[in-house]
């Protein structure tokens, strides 16, 4: 069996990072996702968000505290973490509404945003290296 969940939204806080007493860094962070739609019958624009916490482990949880900041755009792919009853973690705003949020283990974070983040525009933090794209003398790149 293999379970694996892609969520592309804007992070909601700052990342937040610990350590482990054997050195691995985790940061944590909290993604929204907004779905907006019209309604069918009254014709009302109807908007939802839907909240995920994600954690990361090593390396990948150095440089999303380094690099991510509130509001900045990523895709994270993991795995859902569910509660002690198999579904979201459920509460009682203080407006009395119920909301929900998701737990994400993640495997993957993708960096996304345009002019003015701290990335290359291809999801990559700046500075950071890559590796080589080989070419051939005759190719023309498409």
């Amino acid at each position: 069996m293999y379970q694996s969940v892609t969520v592309a939204g804007n992070l909601g806080r700052d990342p937040e990072m610990r350590f482990f007493p054997d050195g691995t860094a985790v940061t944590n962070f909290s993604v929204a996702t907004n779905r907006r739609w019209t309604d069918g019958r009254s014709g009302e624009q109807k908007e939802e968000t839907t909240w995920f916490r994600v954690s990361v482990f090593g390396k990948q949880a150095e440089a999303c505290n380094q690099y991510l900041s509130q509001g900045r755009q990523v895709i994270v792919e993991g795995r859902l973490i569910p509660d002690e009853h198999g579904g979201p973690k459920v509460w009682t705003a203080s407006d009395g509404t119920v909301r929900a949020s998701f737990e994400l283990r993640a495997n993957t974070v993708r960096f996304l945003g345009g002019a003015g983040d701290s990335n290359d525009g291809q999801g990559h933090p700046a500075g950071a290296s890559q590796a080589p794209q080989e070419q051939e003398e005759d190719e023309i790149p498409f």
